[in-house]
Protein backbone atom coordinates (compact mmCIF):
# COMPACT_ATOMS: atom_id res chain seq x y z
CA UNK A 1 0.00 0.00 0.00
CA UNK A 2 1.74 3.66 -0.78
CA UNK A 3 1.01 5.88 1.47
CA UNK A 4 0.95 8.87 -0.11
CA UNK A 5 -2.40 7.64 -2.29
CA UNK A 6 -5.68 9.02 -1.57
CA UNK A 7 -8.86 8.01 1.02
CA UNK A 8 -11.67 7.58 -0.78
CA UNK A 9 -15.33 8.50 0.72
CA UNK A 10 -18.77 7.82 -0.84
CA UNK A 11 -22.13 8.41 0.19
CA UNK A 12 -25.36 9.22 -1.62
CA UNK A 13 -25.55 13.01 -0.34
CA UNK A 14 -24.62 15.03 2.55
CA UNK A 15 -24.37 12.46 5.18
CA UNK A 16 -21.16 10.93 4.52
CA UNK A 17 -19.47 14.65 4.96
CA UNK A 18 -19.92 14.05 8.79
CA UNK A 19 -17.44 10.68 8.38
CA UNK A 20 -15.06 12.72 5.67
CA UNK A 21 -14.89 15.38 8.85
CA UNK A 22 -13.93 12.90 11.37
CA UNK A 23 -11.82 11.41 9.39
CA UNK A 24 -9.90 14.69 8.25
CA UNK A 25 -9.39 15.40 12.34
CA UNK A 26 -8.03 11.99 12.94
CA UNK A 27 -5.64 11.72 9.56
CA UNK A 28 -5.54 15.44 8.99
CA UNK A 29 -1.88 14.50 6.53
CA UNK A 30 -4.31 12.46 4.50
CA UNK A 31 -5.29 13.56 1.00
CA UNK A 32 -9.40 12.52 0.71
CA UNK A 33 -11.72 12.48 -2.44
CA UNK A 34 -15.43 12.39 -1.50
CA UNK A 35 -18.10 11.28 -3.68
CA UNK A 36 -21.37 12.15 -3.21
CA UNK A 37 -24.29 11.09 -5.17
CA UNK A 38 -26.73 13.67 -4.82
CA UNK A 39 -28.47 12.63 -7.75
CA UNK A 40 -30.09 9.41 -6.24
CA UNK A 41 -30.44 10.53 -3.02
CA UNK A 42 -31.78 9.13 -1.19
CA UNK A 43 -30.69 5.42 -1.21
CA UNK A 44 -32.85 4.14 1.69
CA UNK A 45 -35.40 3.48 -0.11
CA UNK A 46 -34.31 1.94 -3.27
CA UNK A 47 -33.56 -1.85 -4.11
CA UNK A 48 -30.87 -3.48 -2.82
CA UNK A 49 -29.63 -4.92 -6.68
CA UNK A 50 -30.02 -0.49 -7.74
CA UNK A 51 -27.73 -0.04 -4.65
CA UNK A 52 -24.68 -2.41 -5.23
CA UNK A 53 -25.21 -1.21 -9.30
CA UNK A 54 -24.47 2.65 -7.83
CA UNK A 55 -21.64 1.75 -5.32
CA UNK A 56 -20.21 -0.54 -7.57
CA UNK A 57 -19.72 2.38 -10.09
CA UNK A 58 -18.42 4.67 -7.80
CA UNK A 59 -15.87 2.83 -6.64
CA UNK A 60 -14.86 2.02 -9.85
CA UNK A 61 -14.00 6.13 -9.84
CA UNK A 62 -12.18 5.79 -6.80
CA UNK A 63 -10.26 3.22 -7.96
CA UNK A 64 -9.52 5.35 -10.91
CA UNK A 65 -8.22 8.05 -8.51
CA UNK A 66 -6.07 5.46 -7.15
CA UNK A 67 -7.21 5.36 -3.39
CA UNK A 68 -5.69 3.30 -1.19
CA UNK A 69 -8.33 2.79 0.70
CA UNK A 70 -12.28 3.41 0.23
CA UNK A 71 -14.91 4.18 3.44
CA UNK A 72 -18.18 3.35 1.93
CA UNK A 73 -20.00 6.50 4.40
CA UNK A 74 -22.93 5.43 3.63
CA UNK A 75 -24.74 2.35 5.95
CA UNK A 76 -27.55 1.22 3.21
CA UNK A 77 -24.70 1.26 0.79
CA UNK A 78 -22.50 -0.85 3.78
CA UNK A 79 -25.10 -3.13 4.13
CA UNK A 80 -25.84 -4.20 0.98
CA UNK A 81 -22.79 -3.72 -1.23
CA UNK A 82 -19.53 -3.75 1.19
CA UNK A 83 -18.88 -7.06 1.03
CA UNK A 84 -19.13 -7.40 -3.22
CA UNK A 85 -17.32 -4.26 -3.22
CA UNK A 86 -13.88 -6.20 -0.85
CA UNK A 87 -14.40 -9.48 -2.85
CA UNK A 88 -14.37 -7.11 -6.69
CA UNK A 89 -11.26 -5.56 -5.45
CA UNK A 90 -9.58 -7.80 -2.99
CA UNK A 91 -5.78 -7.45 -2.50
CA UNK A 92 -6.69 -3.64 -4.28
CA UNK A 93 -8.28 -1.59 -1.73
CA UNK A 94 -9.10 -1.28 1.72
CA UNK A 95 -12.83 -1.24 2.23
CA UNK A 96 -13.94 0.10 5.23
CA UNK A 97 -17.92 0.17 6.10
CA UNK A 98 -19.44 2.40 8.62
CA UNK A 99 -20.98 -0.43 10.66
CA UNK A 100 -18.07 -2.66 11.92
CA UNK A 101 -16.55 -0.14 13.68
CA UNK A 102 -19.97 0.43 15.86
CA UNK A 103 -20.03 -3.15 16.27
CA UNK A 104 -16.66 -3.06 17.97
CA UNK A 105 -16.83 0.10 19.81
CA UNK A 106 -19.89 -1.42 21.58
CA UNK A 107 -18.53 -4.83 22.27
CA UNK A 108 -15.55 -3.04 23.85
CA UNK A 109 -17.80 -0.56 25.84
CA UNK A 110 -20.30 -3.71 26.65
CA UNK A 111 -22.20 -1.82 29.23
CA UNK A 112 -25.69 -1.62 27.29
CA UNK A 113 -28.88 -3.73 28.21
CA UNK A 114 -31.37 -2.57 25.43
CA UNK A 115 -29.80 -0.96 21.92
CA UNK A 116 -31.78 1.14 19.68
CA UNK A 117 -31.03 1.26 16.16
CA UNK A 118 -32.35 4.07 13.47
CA UNK A 119 -31.77 4.50 9.91
CA UNK A 120 -33.34 4.28 6.28
CA UNK A 121 -35.32 1.22 5.36
CA UNK A 122 -32.79 -0.09 3.35
CA UNK A 123 -30.20 -0.37 6.50
CA UNK A 124 -33.50 -1.64 8.86
CA UNK A 125 -34.88 -4.14 6.66
CA UNK A 126 -31.18 -5.61 5.74
CA UNK A 127 -31.43 -6.79 9.58
CA UNK A 128 -27.26 -6.67 9.29
CA UNK A 129 -26.79 -4.56 12.72
CA UNK A 130 -29.08 -6.74 14.84
CA UNK A 131 -27.03 -9.72 13.07
CA UNK A 132 -23.99 -8.68 14.05
CA UNK A 133 -24.91 -6.67 17.48
CA UNK A 134 -26.13 -10.13 18.52
CA UNK A 135 -23.30 -11.80 17.82
CA UNK A 136 -20.91 -9.66 19.43
CA UNK A 137 -23.37 -9.01 22.31
CA UNK A 138 -25.73 -11.88 22.65
CA UNK A 139 -26.81 -10.66 26.11
CA UNK A 140 -27.88 -6.94 25.41
CA UNK A 141 -31.72 -6.51 23.63
CA UNK A 142 -31.48 -5.29 19.92
CA UNK A 143 -34.33 -2.77 18.66
CA UNK A 144 -34.83 -1.07 15.48
CA UNK A 145 -36.79 1.38 13.78
CA UNK A 146 -36.74 2.94 10.27
CA UNK A 147 -37.11 6.53 10.16
CA UNK A 148 -37.30 7.12 6.43
CA UNK A 149 -38.38 10.87 6.77
CA UNK A 150 -34.65 12.07 8.47
CA UNK A 151 -32.41 11.57 5.84
CA UNK A 152 -34.39 13.64 3.35
CA UNK A 153 -35.27 16.13 5.56
CA UNK A 154 -31.27 17.27 6.52
CA UNK A 155 -30.60 16.61 2.61
CA UNK A 156 -32.84 19.79 1.94
CA UNK A 157 -31.55 21.22 5.00
CA UNK A 158 -33.84 20.90 7.27
CA UNK A 159 -32.72 19.92 10.65
CA UNK A 160 -32.02 21.89 13.99
CA UNK A 161 -35.29 23.39 13.31
CA UNK A 162 -38.94 23.27 14.10
CA UNK A 163 -39.95 21.03 11.40
CA UNK A 164 -37.44 18.62 12.12
CA UNK A 165 -37.97 18.34 15.88
CA UNK A 166 -41.80 17.42 15.83
CA UNK A 167 -40.78 14.14 13.35
CA UNK A 168 -37.95 13.20 15.38
CA UNK A 169 -40.04 13.38 18.47
CA UNK A 170 -42.72 10.98 16.79
CA UNK A 171 -40.22 8.42 15.44
CA UNK A 172 -38.42 8.50 19.36
CA UNK A 173 -41.66 7.74 20.91
CA UNK A 174 -42.28 4.66 19.15
CA UNK A 175 -42.68 1.15 21.16
CA UNK A 176 -39.80 -0.31 19.83
CA UNK A 177 -37.25 2.29 21.39
CA UNK A 178 -38.91 2.22 24.84
CA UNK A 179 -36.97 1.85 27.50
CA UNK A 180 -33.35 1.96 25.56
CA UNK A 181 -30.23 2.81 27.34
CA UNK A 182 -28.68 3.41 24.11
CA UNK A 183 -29.03 4.52 20.75
CA UNK A 184 -26.98 3.72 17.39
CA UNK A 185 -27.77 6.27 14.65
CA UNK A 186 -27.46 4.12 11.24
CA UNK A 187 -27.34 6.69 9.06
CA UNK A 188 -24.68 9.06 8.56
CA UNK A 189 -26.94 11.91 7.76
CA UNK A 190 -27.81 11.51 11.51
CA UNK A 191 -25.27 13.23 13.32
CA UNK A 192 -26.85 16.47 12.01
CA UNK A 193 -29.90 16.12 14.10
CA UNK A 194 -27.68 14.02 16.71
CA UNK A 195 -28.07 17.36 19.21
CA UNK A 196 -32.11 17.49 18.86
CA UNK A 197 -31.94 13.69 19.36
CA UNK A 198 -30.05 13.83 22.47
CA UNK A 199 -32.22 16.72 24.10
CA UNK A 200 -35.40 15.07 23.32
CA UNK A 201 -33.77 11.29 25.20
CA UNK A 202 -32.28 12.64 28.24
CA UNK A 203 -29.05 12.19 29.56
CA UNK A 204 -29.69 8.87 30.44
CA UNK A 205 -29.81 7.34 26.79
CA UNK A 206 -25.82 7.29 24.93
CA UNK A 207 -26.35 8.35 21.58
CA UNK A 208 -23.29 6.95 19.37
CA UNK A 209 -23.42 8.29 15.28
CA UNK A 210 -19.93 6.49 13.63
CA UNK A 211 -18.29 9.13 12.16
CA UNK A 212 -15.60 8.82 15.29
CA UNK A 213 -15.51 5.56 15.49
CA UNK A 214 -14.91 4.78 11.69
CA UNK A 215 -12.31 7.32 11.36
CA UNK A 216 -10.67 5.31 14.78
CA UNK A 217 -11.14 2.21 13.02
CA UNK A 218 -9.51 3.38 9.53
CA UNK A 219 -6.51 5.16 11.22
CA UNK A 220 -5.97 1.66 12.95
CA UNK A 221 -6.47 -0.62 9.60
CA UNK A 222 -3.81 1.81 7.63
CA UNK A 223 -1.28 1.83 10.65
CA UNK A 224 -1.86 -2.02 10.81
CA UNK A 225 -0.74 -2.30 7.19
CA UNK A 226 1.95 0.67 7.46
CA UNK A 227 -0.45 2.67 4.98
CA UNK A 228 -0.68 5.89 6.97
CA UNK A 229 0.55 8.86 5.28
CA UNK A 230 3.04 10.36 7.52
CA UNK A 231 5.44 11.83 5.04
CA UNK A 232 4.41 15.77 4.63
CA UNK A 233 5.54 16.68 7.84
CA UNK A 234 2.61 18.31 9.33
CA UNK A 235 1.49 19.66 5.87
CA UNK A 236 -2.34 18.83 5.88
CA UNK A 237 -3.57 16.37 2.81
CA UNK A 238 -5.77 18.05 0.47
CA UNK A 239 -9.16 17.34 -0.27
CA UNK A 240 -11.57 16.87 -3.23
CA UNK A 241 -15.00 16.72 -3.46
CA UNK A 242 -17.50 14.94 -6.66
CA UNK A 243 -21.06 15.04 -7.09
CA UNK A 244 -23.51 13.20 -9.21
CA UNK A 245 -25.49 16.65 -9.54
CA UNK A 246 -25.33 20.12 -8.20
CA UNK A 247 -27.20 20.68 -5.11
CA UNK A 248 -27.44 23.65 -2.94
CA UNK A 249 -27.40 21.87 0.31
CA UNK A 250 -24.51 19.49 -0.54
CA UNK A 251 -22.51 22.82 -1.15
CA UNK A 252 -23.33 24.97 1.93
CA UNK A 253 -23.02 21.30 4.13
CA UNK A 254 -19.33 21.40 2.77
CA UNK A 255 -18.35 24.69 3.87
CA UNK A 256 -19.87 23.81 7.16
CA UNK A 257 -17.80 20.86 7.81
CA UNK A 258 -14.52 21.84 5.36
CA UNK A 259 -14.82 25.45 4.80
CA UNK A 260 -15.00 28.29 1.96
CA UNK A 261 -12.31 26.80 0.34
CA UNK A 262 -14.25 23.74 -1.05
CA UNK A 263 -14.79 23.44 -4.85
CA UNK A 264 -17.32 20.93 -6.35
CA UNK A 265 -17.05 19.12 -9.96
CA UNK A 266 -19.94 17.25 -11.35
CA UNK A 267 -19.13 14.01 -12.75
CA UNK A 268 -20.92 11.94 -14.59
CA UNK A 269 -20.73 8.03 -13.83
CA UNK A 270 -22.83 6.98 -17.17
CA UNK A 271 -24.65 5.46 -15.00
Amino acid sequence: MKKELPIGIFDSGIGGLTVASAISRKLPEENLIYFGDTAHMPYGDKSPETIQKYSERIAQFLDSKSCKAIVIACNTASALAAESLSQKWKDKILFINVIDPVVEFLKEKNQFNHIGIIGTKGTIHSGIYPQKLQRALPSAKISVLATPLLAPLIEEGYFNNTISSVIIREYLDQEPLKDIDCLVLACTHYPLIKAQIQEILGSKVFVLDSSESVAHFLYKELKNRNGLNLSHSGNLGTHAFFVSDFTESFHRSTEIFFGNRIELEKVDLLW
